[in-house]
């Protein structure tokens, strides 16, 4: 685990894109998005399952999310990952497209090529974790 980075990334962040989050209140994203909206971060929930969650706008993608927020003169700086492991390489993509400057894939989220494409792009990266 990389504490300096994860703290770095929660102090220089105050926009974050949530992907995968859940409106079911059993679900670790659900939990992690409420929290960061209760501490003061802006939560961009990115599902393309369900319209809003916690009275957020919920957008069906990370490009439509930051066309939004860019309009509101702000940028995502976060990108937090709660998707399947093969979803991550279109993500990762994303981000590096988008010049977001962070990238965390949370538990279980495990994709060693992505992540490297990631980093190489500039990006700094903490994975499972």
């Amino acid at each position: 685990m990389n504490d300096a980075l994860i703290e770095e990334m929660l102090r220089n962040s105050r926009v974050i894109a949530v992907i995968g989050m859940s409106d079911k209140d059993t679900r670790a994203s659900y939990h992690i998005g409420k929290y960061l909206a209760q501490h003061g971060y802006k939560v961009v929930p990115v599902n393309p399952a369900i319209q809003t969650v916690l009275g957020l706008t919920c957008y069906p993608d990370l490009e439509s999310a930051q066309r939004a927020i860019r309009a509101e003169g702000a940028e995502i700086d976060l990108v937090d990952v709660f998707r399947a492991p093969d979803h991550v390489p279109p993500i990762v993509d994303d981000v590096i497209r988008l010049g977001i400057k962070y990238l965390w894939l949370q538990d279980g989220v495990v994709h060693p090529e992505a992540f490297a494409r990631a980093e190489a792009a500039g990006v700094k990266c903490i994975q499972n974790d």
